[in-house]
């Protein structure tokens, strides 16, 4: 991956405002350039492990840099960061799939579900309930171990969700809101020769995972 996408969101990160935006337009688009097409390269190395992944591009995946202010006490017209989410569907699909995120001193990589809807999250407590030793069997084996961690416990509940019974054995996989997973990446790492090959080799442990929660929806 190029330095000037890191160079870029730096200096956005210090002057996040519309006129330093304009005035340095060019560095941003070849920003934007370099990213997408990281992530055009990434996309067929996905493609070769995870089948669902139709010929989309990375303008169907990447994720606009304006924010939206509307609702949010922060008004910083700019995202300091880039993003792609590649899965069936592109940006705004509502399968399991895998993210890119770039940001200086905060990139990884993730994927899984991220906040699904109560209708969907009901789903997927079922399935892992119904299919608990081959969720388990995911979660723990070695290889993904070894990029992911467990899920974000900050919002896990605190009882079991309504029609599951305290006494099934995993009732803690069971509490969790959000079903994602991330792995954290250095700039250094980024900025090396072999990035790609670890993002691909980083996603294709991450496959059984996903492919558990899109066999749901499938």
């Amino acid at each position: 991956m190029d330095k000037i996408i890191l160079e870029f969101l730096s200096a956005l990160k210090e002057h996040n405002d519309r006129e330093w935006f304009q005035a340095n337009k060019p560095a941003y688009d070849k920003a934007k350039q370099e990213f997408e097409s990281f992530i055009n390269q990434l996309i067929p190395g996905i493609r070769s492990f995870d089948p669902t992944i139709d010929m989309i591009t990375a303008r169907d995946c990447t994720f606009r840099i304006y924010r939206d202010v509307r609702f949010s006490g922060d008004k910083s017209p700019y995202k300091p960061n880039m993003g792609a989410y590649i899965a069936r569907g592109g940006k705004n699909s509502s399968l399991a799939g895998y993210y890119v995120h770039v940001e200086p001193g905060m990139s990884f990589l993730a994927g899984g579900i991220y906040m699904p809807p109560a209708d969907t999250l009901k789903r997927i407590r079922e399935e892992i309930f119904y299919r608990t030793d081959e969720f388990k069997s995911i979660i723990q084996n070695r290889d993904f171990t070894r990029y992911f961690r467990a899920f974000d416990e900050s919002d896990k509940l605190k009882k079991p969700p309504k029609g599951f019974s305290a006494d099934f054995p995993d009732i803690e996989l069971l509490k969790f809101k959000s079903y994602a997973v991330m792995h954290a990446v250095g700039d250094d790492l980024i900025l090396s020769d072999g990035y790609l090959n670890y993002a691909t080799a980083c996603f294709r442990n991450l496959y059984p995972l996903n492919h558990f929660f899109n066999s749901i929806f499938s």
